[in-house]
């Protein structure tokens, strides 16, 4: 089984930036799409991107592309989120996915982590 473990999480002002990470163990990370995933309070949890198992290809929601990038780095089976031009209404937990199908925009992973909190204040 495939355990992931996001970290990079915090409190930070409108307009910063941050990059969250996910550590995958227990399973050849390269044979893995991967996706995050973010929860507002009071809300369903809802795409926010996924990049193929190579890294060649992404694909974003609309609400953060430009703001957003995916990216991963299969030799320290590690996924990441850097977040630019952070605003309130990014306040979610964010959560790192693992498919071992597509890189995919629906919540229908193979995988998950526990997740790690951003707040934005304004």
């Amino acid at each position: 089984q495939v355990q992931l473990v996001e970290s990079g999480g915090g409190l930070v002002q409108a307009g910063d930036s941050l990059r969250l990470s996910c550590a995958a163990s227990g399973g050849t990370f390269r044979d893995y799409a991967m996706g995050w995933f973010r929860q507002a309070p009071g809300k369903e949890r809802v795409f926010v991107a996924t990049i193929t198992r190579s890294g060649s290809s992404t694909i974003y929601a609309d609400s953060v592309k430009g703001r957003f990038t995916i990216s991963r780095d299969n030799a320290k089976n590690t996924a990441y989120l850097q977040m630019n031009s952070l605003k309130p209404e990014h306040t979610a937990i964010y959560y790192c996915a693992a498919n071992s199908g597509s890189y995919i925009a629906t919540g229908s992973y193979d995988y998950w982590g526990q997740g790690t909190q951003v707040t934005v204040s304004s």
